[in-house]
């Protein structure tokens, strides 16, 4: 996945006019760009993680949860990280299914970045694990622009997953899926 790019005329654009994101793994030297949206409320409101409030924290996720997982990236304007996403495979007989997440720095919102690595994600992650038939992923359904990214990369509304847990409280859920063969029917329709 390293070095892989998309480029969209939106947002914040390069003096050619387009915009470039990759993709890539994180480093520890990614901490203070991390800090920038892991440390805002706004961002966090939504995630299944606190407010980090130490820098300490933060390099020790990047160390022990961000860098051994299994697919995990930093989505990146100039190679500098603004937000991350990530995919968590499930083994066994639910080998088939993975969840992905992410999350984008609060003042990278609504220009089409995350839907952008949703998408870059969707394309890559299905060569890369042909096992895979099913990509999931809940979003709280007070979060209308998550919710949009995902429809907006092609993920179909399932419904609602009731009484979800969300930080130790319960919180309904909207479960969104993109499945292998929606990937195989978009590129016909090209």
């Amino acid at each position: 996945m390293e070095g892989n790019h998309f480029s969209k005329s939106k947002g914040e654009e390069d003096e050619k006019g387009t915009l470039e994101i990759s993709l890539r793994p994180f480093d520890l030297s990614d901490v203070d760009d991390f800090m920038v949206w892991a440390t805002d409320d706004r961002v966090s409101r939504f995630c299944r993680w606190d407010t980090y409030t130490s820098k300490e924290d933060a390099l020790n996720y990047i160390k022990d949860i961000i860098i051994p997982h299994p697919w995990f990236k930093a989505i990146c304007l100039k190679n500098r990280p603004i937000g991350a996403i990530s995919v968590l495979p499930n083994h066994g007989e639910d080998r088939c299914r993975g969840e992905v997440g992410y999350v984008l720095a609060s003042k990278h919102w609504g220009k089409g970045i995350a839907t952008l690595a949703v998408k870059m994600v969707v394309d890559s992650i299905l060569k890369d694990w042909p096992h895979l038939e099913r990509l999931e992923a809940l979003v709280d359904v007070e979060n209308l622009g998550s919710q949009r990214v995902l429809q907006k990369a092609g993920f179909q509304k399932e419904g609602v997953v009731r009484k979800y847990i969300l930080k130790g409280r319960t919180r309904d859920m909207m479960m969104y899926s993109f499945l292998s063969t929606d990937s195989k029917l978009d590129r016909l329709m090209f």
